[in-house]
């Protein structure tokens, strides 16, 4: 047996111990109860911290439900954010094991109940955000055509919309697709002479309409696979095509064939819907008419684009969507007409609950009205809403609430949970939940109690809350109006107090009052009438939006920034008393970040034939040069608003500083305390490469829309169409040499055609 190896004993060997050794014992024993010691402070610190959210939500006196609603809409919005199937798949798991693990923590702890219901409701809701979205994408995404192509199609119309004041008007068709031995969707735009070629061809006094739905058509068409947004920013209408199944877009080439008329009657509501419109716009002529048949059916198509650019620009395109103002004003007309009809006959009004009466028959007036105009996503919300308001003013209990705002928001979104990220759902989500959140608050409640005063004060107090309500509205919509289209009317609350009202108390009313009349011949001077207050309308917009300084530009601001806005904005309009407050910091901070944020110098279209290049004007503000005189409204658009800019651009060869050939512009410009060259191809003709190796050696930037050589190596980027068909549109910042570009938002989603980070 080997022996035990002999250890060194110090001096005090003759006591049982060693110098060394306990030493370093006691180290570690000081160092474990220093530990310990840290680690209890730890977690007595965090006991206090979730003693004082349990106390703060105890206190606190919210409605969940709203705060459920918004949790689910994070869920969808994350789905959006991250990239790829793993990152979805570990966002729910965590969810899940968050909630979980609040359930086995705190079980039995009566301490922290609001902490561990918060914390379980908050993750399962998040959890099933992300999984609706997940479920829809895969049920409705449509795998988009790999590349252009000029095809010849037979297909069944499923849908028509008209766009006369486009000269055309547009098919969706489902098609065969015998590769793939499955039927695809696609969106043909037909020309409006193409249109009154095949109306005369086969006219028929049973059915003018041939080219509507359930007809089966063949022609060849140019088609398209849905384009990703042009610069990072942009509209992703890639996106938008693949929740709603289509395939491809594009043009009909020729003529187009008919091969089986519609069936009689077809169309359903799609028919009555343009039957009214037509109908409204032959009693009011120009612009007016176009406004009405809008308010009428929904029917937008019409409206000539100057109107649309003043409605925009003055803050009154909500008007123009049917959303909660007109809906409203449908069912809140039915539901008092029908009690005051009803209140005259007193065998009916002894017998029968006449709010519950009204309420049915306001039901109907805004479930029929929400069909007839088709039925959009804020349509829906609004008439969602409103069954509430009426089943709460049937059952006697408070109509207006958060809660109600919140059901309705699960509604649309259950149905439509793609709408989270669309303007539209934005938009009208954020004014409702800012009229509720003000008209609830104890100021306003104070501010318009009734009181003993004369009746030009009690006007006067309302309004004034109806401009400060327009205000609250401006300031709630302006970071969505923003984010989304980078521009915002500044004089938007003004216009509003006017149009308003006078959209919902005069030119609505008329409206149902003429289609009323017409049925008897006797709606003639009610259309005039319409088309004087409509003429109104359209002067109030044009005004508005003609006055000095009425359009504020913003770049592109980040998804952080937008996110601080929605959080403070969620916190003032879901809390109560002072706590609400604290919603400001978060704003605040977001608007120090929307200032703060950076124009950007270069802009670079997804295919590298638009390019934008942001100048000093030497009168302290700034001007556009693009590359291409383009004629596309859409890319010069883009450009302009990503760029703050709104004065016409300025094509670079007509630029002083730029100097241009047939094949290239050659440019410097000045960021950054240094010159920076830029090469821009102006067409793909082709050029010795020997030399274009010698000129991009020399530049720092060099955009083409074709492939270049690898012998071109600039100094910084090369953007042809090699690096474009991966990254997407690019914005450059030279200040502090960064790149922004579409692939980065996109992931592996099922719309993005490119190579994802």
């Amino acid at each position: 047996m080997r022996d035990a190896p002999i250890i060194p004993m110090g001096e005090g060997a003759e006591n049982g111990s060693d110098s060394g050794g306990g030493a370093a014992r006691k180290s570690a024993r000081r160092a474990w109860q220093w530990g310990r010691g840290r680690s209890s402070c730890d977690a007595e610190a965090t006991g206090l911290l979730l003693d004082r959210v349990e106390r703060f939500l105890a206190q606190a006196g919210f409605d969940r439900a709203p705060w459920l609603a918004a949790v689910f809409a994070g869920g969808i919005l994350a789905w959006f954010a991250l990239k790829t199937p793993w990152h979805w798949t570990a966002a729910m798991a965590c969810a899940t094991l968050a909630a979980l693990g609040a359930l086995a923590v705190w079980r039995g702890n009566d301490n922290r109940v609001h902490v561990r219901q918060a914390l379980v409701a908050c993750s399962v809701v998040f959890a099933a955000g992300m999984a609706v979205i997940w479920a829809r994408s895969e049920m409705v995404g449509a795998e988009p055509i790999e590349r252009p192509m000029v095809e010849r199609v037979q297909g069944y119309v499923l849908e028509r919309e008209d766009q006369p004041a486009r000269d055309r008007i547009r098919l969706t068709l489902a098609i065969r697709d015998a590769e793939a031995g499955e039927s695809r969707k696609i969106r043909i735009n037909v020309p409006l002479a193409e249109v009154d070629r095949i109306n005369r061809a086969h006219e028929t006094t049973a059915n003018r309409r041939v080219l509507s739905e359930g007809a089966i058509v063949r022609l060849r068409a140019r088609l398209m696979p849905p384009a990703s947004p042009m610069l990072p920013g942009s509209y992703d209408f890639a996106r938008a095509a693949w929740f709603q199944g289509l395939a491809a877009t594009g043009s009909l080439i020729g003529e187009i064939r008919l091969v089986e008329p519609p069936p009689p009657r077809s169309g359903g509501i799609a028919a009555i819907q343009r039957s009214l419109s037509q109908h409204v716009r032959e009693r009011v002529d120009g612009s007016p008419g176009t406004i009405a048949a809008a308010f009428a059916s929904g029917d937008r198509g019409a409206i000539a684009e100057a109107d649309e650019d003043a409605m925009r620009d003055a803050g009154l395109t909500h008007l123009l969507a049917i959303s909660g103002l007109h809906v409203s004003a449908v069912i809140a007309a039915a539901y008092f007409v029908t009690l005051k009809l009803l209140a005259l006959i007193p065998a009916l009004a002894l017998r029968v609950r006449l709010p519950i009466a009204a309420a049915a028959v306001g039901a109907f007036a805004g479930i029929g009205y929400t069909l007839l105009t088709g039925a959009e996503v804020p349509t829906v919300r609004s008439c969602a809403a409103a069954m509430l308001v009426l089943i709460a003013l049937a059952l006697g209990r408070d109509a207006l609430s958060l809660r109600m705002v919140a059901v309705a928001a699960i509604f649309v979104l259950l149905l439509w949970p793609e709408s989270v990220v669309g303007p539209s759902f934005q938009m009208s989500f954020s004014a409702v939940l800012a009229i509720v959140a003000l008209h609830t608050s104890k100021p306003v409640k104070a501010f318009l109690a009734p009181r003993d005063e004369s009746l030009v004060a009690r006007w006067g107090r309302r309004v004034t809350m109806l401009f400060v309500t327009g205000l609250v509205i401006e300031i709630a919509l302006m970071p969505i109006v923003l984010f989304h289209f980078h521009r915002a009317g500044v004089y938007g609350a003004f216009a509003n107090v006017f149009a308003i009202p006078l959209v919902t108390f005069i030119s609505m009313p008329l409206i149902a009052l003429a289609l009323a009349l017409d049925t008897i011949g006797l709606g003639g001077p009610v259309w005039w009438l319409v088309g004087a207050s409509l003429d109104a309308l359209l002067g109030i917009a044009h005004f508005t939006s003609d006055q000095p300084g009425a359009v504020k530009l913003m770049p592109q601001m980040d998804r952080i920034t937008v996110a601080l806005f929605a959080i403070g904005g969620l916190w003032l309009a879901l809390w109560n008393g002072r706590a609400r407050l604290l919603g400001l910091i978060p704003a605040a901070i977001a608007t120090g970040m929307l200032v703060a944020t950076p124009i950007p110098d270069v802009l670079i279209g997804r295919e590298g034939r638009h390019v934008g290049i942001t100048v000093d004007d030497g009168a302290g503000g700034k001007r556009l040069l693009s590359l291409r005189d383009t004629r596309s409204a859409y890319a010069r658009d883009n450009l302009l608003e990503l760029a703050s800019v709104t004065s016409d651009p300025i094509p670079i060869a007509d630029w002083p500083g730029a100097n241009c050939s047939s094949e290239f512009c050659l440019m410097e410009i000045q960021r950054g305390g240094r010159p920076w060259t830029l090469l821009l191809a102006r067409n793909r003709d082709l050029v010795e490469e020997r030399a274009l190796a010698a000129a991009c050696e020399r530049a720092d930037i060099v955009v083409a829309d074709r492939y270049l050589p690898r012998s071109c190596k600039p100094l910084w980027l090369k953007a042809d169409r090699r690096l474009l068909g991966r990254s997407g549109g690019l914005a450059l910042n030279l200040e502090d040499e960064t790149i922004d570009q579409v692939a980065s938002r996109q992931g592996r989603h099922g719309w993005w055609r490119g190579a994802a980070d």
